[in-house]
């Protein structure tokens, strides 16, 4: 057992040899577009896929709209990517099948000087039929989750985060997790910047083991939480650790987060026997399953 001191930071460190999967996917598909707007008639992009040669995709600007916001839409990298997925290998115009034949853009949301949301819909129709499938978007991007498990006196808690949540109307308790840079793919330093702005712990990047690494590859490595309506895929990480009993007691309750941006967060530790029973966050859930089924498989690194 180490014995850790809790001024600013915690700082717990082990020795873990763990490889690092970059989940990182750089598909390079090529696109052109071209953008045409009159003070009379709406804000309108013509594009062009390589699975779609001949047949140009409209990108139209809903009422409000503005035409910078517009802009920064159709060149940030969600759309971009959300159209690389288009055409990957499970993509939806992969097989030819479907028909991608208008995209209208209904809002932006700016996080400072960069995108954060990014809310469109997609007319897509299955060529044989000509049916519609659902399309309403709402992309953030991918972002990371980090399962921390702290040993201490024989008994495994787990550090959760206490946040207000606004579009659920509730404080939720969650695990610690935040949005990954655009463009960086930074998934683990990403994963350890959270934690020590949400939960004021510091973790060594070569101690964090990458649960969703064990997925099948045909997934990407990475969980839907909401695929019927956000491109959101998680990246989901574990630490583990021992402290002594001191630091669990100075870990509960205690308040981080960036409060310039808004985060008002307290830090909650929980026995991780009761971990699946105290909160309905979805990260939560899906990291003890991943946990549990790759300790039972034998998949993880052993704690030295």
């Amino acid at each position: 057992m180490s014995l850790l001191s809790v001024p600013k930071r915690l700082l717990l460190g082990s020795s873990l040899a763990v490889s690092i999967h970059n989940q990182t996917r750089k598909l390079r598909r090529p696109f052109c577009f071209n953008m045409s707007s009159e003070s009379s008639q709406p804000l309108t992009h013509s594009l062009t896929l390589p699975t779609q040669l001949g047949q140009p995709i409209q990108i139209i600007a809903a009422p409000g709209v503005s035409d910078s916001q517009f802009r920064t839409a159709i060149e940030s990298s969600l759309f971009k990517q959300w159209l690389k997925n288009l055409e990957s290998e499970n993509g939806i115009l992969a097989t030819g099948s479907f028909l991608l034949k208008q995209v209208l853009v209904q809002g932006v949301d700016m996080f400072g000087q960069r995108i954060g949301f990014l809310k469109f819909k997609a007319d897509i129709f299955e060529k044989e039929t000509g049916q519609k499938i659902p399309g309403i978007v709402f992309a953030r991007g991918p972002a990371v989750t980090v399962l921390i498990l702290l040993s201490s006196e024989g008994e495994t808690y787990a550090v959760l985060t206490e946040q207000v949540r606004v579009p659920t109307g509730r404080l939720v308790l969650e695990l610690p997790a935040g949005m990954l840079d655009a463009d960086k793919g930074d998934f683990v330093g990403t994963a350890v910047r959270e934690v020590e702005e949400e939960t004021g712990i510091h973790l060594k990047l070569g101690d964090m083991v990458d649960l969703t690494a064990f997925l099948d590859p045909s997934t990407g490595g990475r969980v839907f939480p909401s695929p019927g309506g956000c491109d959101e895929e998680i990246s989901v990480f574990l630490y583990r650790g021992c402290v002594g009993k001191e630091i669990i007691t100075q870990l509960q309750g205690k308040e981080t987060g960036l409060r310039e941006n808004g985060e008002l967060i307290k830090v909650r530790v929980v026995p991780y026997k009761e971990l699946w029973r105290m909160t309905a966050d979805a990260k939560v859930l899906m990291a003890i399953a991943l946990y549990e089924m790759a300790k039972g498989g034998g998949l993880l690194p052993l704690k030295t």
